[in-house]
């Protein structure tokens, strides 16, 4: 027989491509394919609702009361933008509001929020100034006497030597309510502005509260009146610069103030 006989398969390999081929079946389902028990209606499932997180602050409170705390909050505020803006036009140029309102702005900022510029000053201070006082006292028995004097400004260094949180008021009540006497008054004593009357008045009332505090026989009786006076020294320099300077107290004497009736009845106790 013919090797490329027509009706031989030895021409055709077992792979030739002309040859029957197999009709497609159906795929063999996969791992990922295969039916699983039929899914659960969804109204058959039960799920917990999400807890609630607890209010807290201003939404923890009744109506009410949240009310109250915007009205409280809303007060704040505007005190401080009121406050905010007074000590701005209390150091401000001169302008057309502070020429119309300039003794309301005083009366709010002086003299317990009063600003300056010293902390930029060239050249610090070279002294050192103490407050002092003394007091005519009534005592019990109807006789006066006079008290020694008392160095308020040391009273002052020895609470704030050894403290790591000073108070403010400690540090600064009485040196501010000096300063605000001073530029306030000329060298004779005498206010030179218009608050000249509410210096003194500042000061009194501080001395007369220390006295109070601190004094032994203005504890026993009742303050009549009071004399301030500043003793003021010069730093030493340091030993290797060969600079002299006295080391003898200045003092300025201020005349005796009359305590007024509330301040020596206990109104600044």
């Amino acid at each position: 027989m013919d090797a490329y006989d027509g009706d031989s398969d030895a021409r055709h390999g077992p792979e030739d491509p002309g040859g029957p081929r197999p009709e497609p079946g159906p795929a063999a389902p996969t791992a990922s394919e295969e039916p699983g028990p039929p899914a659960a209606p969804d109204a058959a499932v039960h799920r917990e609702p999400p807890p609630v997180p607890p209010r807290t602050g201003v939404a923890a409170l009744s109506p009410r009361y949240q009310v109250g705390a915007a009205l409280a909050l809303a007060l704040v505020a505007v005190t401080v933008c009121v406050h905010l803006g007074m000590v701005f036009l209390s150091v401000a140029p001169a302008n057309t509001v502070t020429r119309q309102h300039g003794k309301a702005i005083e009366e709010w900022v002086y003299p317990e929020f009063e600003q300056n510029w010293k902390l930029f000053a060239p050249n610090p201070l070279q002294q050192n100034i103490s407050v002092q006082v003394r007091a005519d006292v009534l005592m019990q028995d109807g006789t006066t006497t006079t008290t020694g004097w008392n160095d308020l400004s040391a009273e002052d260094g020895r609470a704030i030597d050894g403290s790591l949180l000073p108070s403010h008021t400690v540090q600064n009540e009485l040196r501010r309510a000096w300063d605000f006497f001073v530029t306030t008054h000329g060298t004779d004593n005498r206010a030179i502005g218009l608050r000249g009357s509410l210096s003194e008045e500042y000061l009194r009332r501080i001395v007369v509260m220390r006295l109070y505090e601190g004094d032994a026989t203005s504890k026993k009786g009742t303050v009549q009146r009071v004399q301030v006076r500043s003793s003021t020294t010069n730093v030493p320099p340091p030993h290797w610069s060969g600079e002299k300077v006295s080391d003898t107290p200045l003092y300025r004497v201020l005349p005796w103030w009359t305590v007024t009736a509330d301040e020596a009845n206990g109104g600044v106790r």
